[in-house]
């Protein structure tokens, strides 16, 4: 059994109990990824797989056989940052950055559900693509916490990145 991580293949651990989330931080050194409440409560381990988020903590490895899965460090282009990475820095989206890894992933698969369309519990019009306005922003963002308060930051880098390229 292998998973791609970041665009390389790995074998997946013999053990069926290891987390997605170890698997990653303790195996791999993927420390980009963070074990915050370890409950699926906080974001903080969200990731990305086959484009989608998950939360880390609560995924078995074993599950993503065959799968593609993203990870803060696989996002930049070598040094290049990722363009919601960047404006994050741009917009004070960070502050004490614990969370920002999967703040920034649970972004980039927001920017993917407004591309196919996919409603939120705040979409008005379930018929119609939804709108990526602050308040369907803040929803799809509810997952993810952030406990300094750099949150206004994030959500404005987060409208520039879905205004300026989706």
């Amino acid at each position: 059994m292998s998973v791609t991580i970041n665009g390389e293949p790995h074998d997946l651990p013999a053990d069926l109990r290891v987390t997605l989330l170890d698997f990653l931080r303790e195996r791999l050194d993927l420390v980009g990824t963070k074990k915050g409440c370890n409950q699926g409560a906080c974001g903080a381990c969200t990731v990305l797989v086959d484009g989608e988020r998950i939360l880390a903590c609560l995924a078995l490895a074993a599950q993503y056989d065959g799968r593609s899965v993203t990870t803060i460090e696989g996002l930049a282009d070598g040094e290049d940052l990722h363009p919601l990475q960047a404006l994050f820095v741009q917009h004070d989206g960070l502050q004490c950055g614990y969370c920002t890894p999967g703040q920034i992933l649970s972004a980039v698969a927001l920017g993917n559900e407004f591309s196919r369309g996919a409603p939120s519990s705040v979409t008005p019009d379930l018929g119609a693509p939804a709108t990526p306005n602050r308040e369907e922003i803040r929803e799809r963002m509810s997952g993810n916490l952030c406990r300094c308060g750099a949150h206004n930051g994030m959500i404005d880098a987060i409208a520039s990145y879905l205004s300026e390229y989706s």
